[in-house]
């Protein structure tokens, strides 16, 4: 076991049994990815370099809830004719964009993007089969929390 394995298991160990117990419980760093609360049944799975992270956030079944691309910059390009929601990512207002994916009309897609303190940006994206659905992958997508030193107070 690594030092940072190590290091996991005993942060896993302590929200486990309450030993962090004042305020809220953050699940397990991953590499570049931002905080999700412990108890959301997400689990990141990361991959990266020096120039960019790539991290999907996994439900329990393996299946993608939402992902996200931080780097200097992203293909995605808003449009405004597409805005669909407004929303808050660790206290930072965002717009989510509607998107299509080919052969698939009926799933819903949303994409936004978030400018961190870093200078890069984070272009967050979901899917979703209905609307119900779709309501709760922002919900938790907008519990993300990024460490300090990368949001942008832009």
């Amino acid at each position: 076991m690594t030092g940072r394995s190590a290091l996991r298991a005993i942060v896993a160990a302590g929200l486990g049994l309450g030993l962090f117990s004042t305020g809220a419980a953050w699940a397990q760093d991953a590499g570049g990815c931002p905080n999700i609360p412990a108890d959301s049944g997400l689990t990141w799975e990361y991959r990266g370099n020096g120039e960019m992270d790539f991290c999907r956030a996994l439900r329990n079944d393996g299946s993608e809830a939402f992902g996200l691309y931080i780097a200097q910059k992203t293909p995605f390009t808003p449009k405004s004719g597409k805005r669909a929601e407004t929303g808050h990512i660790d206290g930072q207002e965002v717009t989510w964009y509607r998107g299509e994916l080919a052969g698939k009309p009926d799933i819903q897609v949303r994409e936004t993007l978030l400018p961190l303190a870093d200078g890069r940006v984070a272009h967050i994206w979901m899917q979703a089969s209905n609307a119900q659905e779709l309501g709760e992958v922002i919900r938790q997508a907008e519990t993300m929390q990024f460490p300090a030193t990368r949001l942008s107070s832009k």
